[in-house]
């Protein structure tokens, strides 16, 4: 097999990689911050890739979309106004406004070309764009939320690519003791969290700044995600307010579809493996 047929990514650390076949490349630039290519892929269809990484396919984004909004907002007694800092492929902000009681759900990427790509070649993730509700600004998603005043906003969704680069300041201390002071009574963080297989230390060290920032209740939830490093993805969860239990009737009686999500995979999603229970010292 001709390997030009392929798109691979190499995980040197973990002595791994992922392939997809692919048909054609769609599209290839340089942005102001990052090196952005789409192909069109044999059985994944389209497939963006940033930095040489793989972010987002037609075939599976909605593990990673749905995994990242809902059990969140379906956890928060009242979500009203929603902040996304990063996912610029705009299927987070299409997740968070299937939702009726968000009234304002306000997507933060420093990169425009992301959401312009995506509205291209990503149509179904755009789809709520245009909702009165969504407000997308091109702008510093770390800035914006140490800028914030305290009280305003209910849940902050950080979509981001890995930590380096541009996303690298949406790992530290600094950024989540401001998160912290812009969240409501009740309020959550919720971020991207790699791979409990190849990044448990930087999850460990996550839950740590997240925790001396003054969260006091943490939940990091798992779920599949083939197109990422080992296909074993996670989220965690930092809130001021109590974790033990979310909505589960509103999410089992929720008013839209989805494809993965439901009541029973959430509390799924909530397991912890021995090895994380460790790990992490949880009982």
């Amino acid at each position: 097999m001709n390997r030009s047929e392929w798109f691979t990514e190499q995980h040197s650390g973990a002595g791994s990689a992922f392939s997809l076949k692919i048909k054609q490349k769609l599209h290839e630039e340089q942005s102001e911050f990052q090196h952005l290519e789409i192909y069109e892929t044999e059985t994944f269809g389209n497939l963006m890739v940033i930095d040489g990484c793989t972010m987002v396919s037609t075939r599976d984004n909605f593990f990673y979309h749905e995994m990242m909004s809902h059990p969140a907002l379906f956890t928060h007694p009242d979500p009203k106004r929603v902040w996304i800092i990063g996912g610029g492929d705009c299927g987070t902000l299409r997740e968070v406004l299937k939702h009726p009681s968000v009234e304002q759900a306000v997507q933060i990427d420093i990169d425009e070309r992301v959401t312009r790509l995506a509205e291209i070649y990503f149509p179904e993730l755009c789809e709520s764009n245009n909702d009165p509700r969504a407000d997308l600004k091109f702008i510093d998603g770390i800035k914006w939320v140490k800028d914030a005043e305290p009280n305003s906003v209910d849940i902050i969704i950080v979509d981001s690519t890995d930590p380096v680069g541009p996303a690298l300041g949406l790992f530290s201390k600094e950024f989540y003791h401001d998160c912290f002071n812009c969240l409501s009574e009740n309020g959550m963080v919720v971020q991207q969290s790699e791979s409990a297989l190849y990044h448990l230390k930087l999850i460990g060290e996550m839950r740590d700044a997240m925790s001396a920032t003054g969260f006091k209740h943490l939940q990091t939830l798992f779920f599949p995600q083939c197109l990422y490093p080992s296909g074993w993805w996670s989220a965690t969860i930092a809130s001021k307010g109590d974790l033990g239990k979310f909505r589960e009737l509103d999410s089992a009686n929720k008013q839209f579809d989805t494809t993965y999500y439901n009541a029973d995979i959430h509390k799924a999603a909530l397991a912890q493996p021995e090895f994380v229970k460790k790990a992490f010292n949880l009982k």
